[in-house]
């Protein structure tokens, strides 16, 4: 009986020493599943941070040309890739809010209005278990483009004969439009009259443009 018990021993110690190293390799890939998730979390912020950056940097452009409907045309009809602007440095900053860094932020380069944003975590794996993962970051990349929720609809040019003839002593200045240019008709029923007179409101840039996630 003794010896029969003797044997089991080290059968007992290899069952158990395998156990404990099958658990461990599901714990080091499950410590790197939950780093990847982060890491991609993190640049998911950070390139939306970038998109909804470049979206406000349209604002002052927007009303830079409330007398040009071919710019609105440009804008809300036509493929738009944004204005000039520092939207990456918005990236840089969430991503350090979400402890990740070696941050590259580019526009995209095919037609969309957006950005492509890669990272990776500031956290090492400190598992070792399966050989080469010990201290490796997690890297991801994300895109978020801006897309527009509203068209741009041109007042219906007007007969040159229809219009007023001016006082004969009216000054003479430079042609402006005579009320609105034009309407932009959004999603929801929200409507804005351009006018250069700017007496309507501009809506926030959230109204005419949507900021989401997208396929590289």
């Amino acid at each position: 009986m003794k010896r029969e018990s003797g044997q089991a021993t080290p059968l007992y110690i290899a069952a158990v020493t395998g156990v404990l190293f099958v658990a461990l390799i599901f714990l080091a890939f499950g410590e790197a599943d939950i780093e990847r998730n982060g890491a991609q979390s993190a640049a998911d912020a950070a390139a939306l941070a970038a998109a909804k950056e470049s979206r406000s940097l349209l604002a002052p452009d927007l009303e830079a040309h409330l007398t040009d409907p071919d710019y609105f045309d440009s804008v809300f009809n036509a493929a738009f890739a944004g204005v000039p602007g520092e939207a990456c440095g918005k990236a840089s900053e969430f991503a350090a809010l979400n402890k990740a860094s070696g941050v590259q932020c580019r526009p995209l380069s095919d037609g969309r209005w957006g950005y492509e944003v890669s990272l990776r975590s500031d956290k090492g794996m400190s598992a070792n278990v399966v050989p080469g993962i010990g201290g490796k970051k997690a890297e991801a990349v994300a895109v978020a483009v801006v897309e527009p929720r509203c068209t741009f609809i041109p007042v219906p040019d007007r007969d040159p004969a229809e219009d007023p003839e001016p006082a004969p002593d009216a000054p003479e200045g430079p042609d402006t439009p005579d009320g609105p240019i034009g309407k932009v008709r959004c999603e929801g029923g929200l409507e804005w009259g351009i006018d250069p007179e700017g007496t309507e409101p501009m809506p926030d840039m959230a109204d005419f443009f949507s900021v989401h996630l997208a396929e590289k």
